[in-house]
């Protein structure tokens, strides 16, 4: 009866530390799996905020190219010769030389 009483006595505890080791291990694994999920899902919005900050500065981009046209063609528009003259003869009262006002060079 002692060796009963002694199978009886430790084979609870065994029993007990089994059911303790099977459900700690799967508190880790769902600890594990929740924390790759969240990991998946902050680089999923890092992803999805840089395609915005992409999207913004390539919208940036085209406006600046645009820009850039719109003040190349003022700038041609400025430096024309027919403008300049024009200038000249109304705001400066310019004219064209005389024959005689010409030295040529040789």
């Amino acid at each position: 009866m002692a060796v009963s009483e002694a199978l009886k006595g430790t084979f609870p505890q065994e029993q007990k530390k089994t059911k303790e080791v099977k459900y700690s291990s799967y508190i880790v694994a769902a600890l594990l799996l929740m924390a790759a999920l969240l990991g998946y899902v902050a680089s999923h919005i890092q992803t999805t905020k840089l395609e915005y900050l992409i999207a913004e500065e390539i919208s940036r981009k085209e406006r600046l190219l645009e820009e850039q046209k719109k003040l190349k063609l003022e700038i041609a528009t400025l430096k024309s010769p027919q403008r300049i003259a024009a200038i000249a003869r109304e705001k400066l009262q310019m004219t064209s030389p005389d024959k005689d006002q010409v030295i040529l060079l040789k």
